[in-house]
């Protein structure tokens, strides 16, 4: 699991030909629901083999736009750059989990 947002978010080209499981997390370092989401989140990804990108998010960023987030954090999870699942603002470990189940395998 990254910790850090990353300082340069990817292409969205780039994140459409990425291979198998990938998970995007949209949010900012001081945002309080993304801050209170981490445990939730690190607890999931840790019994995962996924990709997980932190995208720092907010006005003009085109990454975040082009998939049309709109709250922190907004995890989106993709198999082979398709999106098959989304969650905003996770409330317990299992919608992590659930969404992880469906770009495995």
């Amino acid at each position: 699991m990254n910790t850090t947002y990353a300082a340069v978010e990817p292409k969205r080209e780039e994140v459409d030909a990425l291979p198998g499981a990938t998970v995007l997390e949209f949010g900012t370092p001081w945002c309080g629901f993304c801050r209170a989401a981490q445990p939730l989140i690190s607890g999931a990804l840790t019994h995962h083999d996924v990709r997980h990108i932190k995208v720092e998010d907010g006005p003009g960023r085109p990454l975040g736009r082009s998939f049309r987030v709109k709250l922190w954090p907004t995890l989106v999870f993709l198999k082979d750059g398709q999106e098959m699942a989304r969650v905003v603002r996770p409330h317990t470990m299992n919608d992590v989990s659930d969404a992880l189940a469906k770009i495995e395998g």
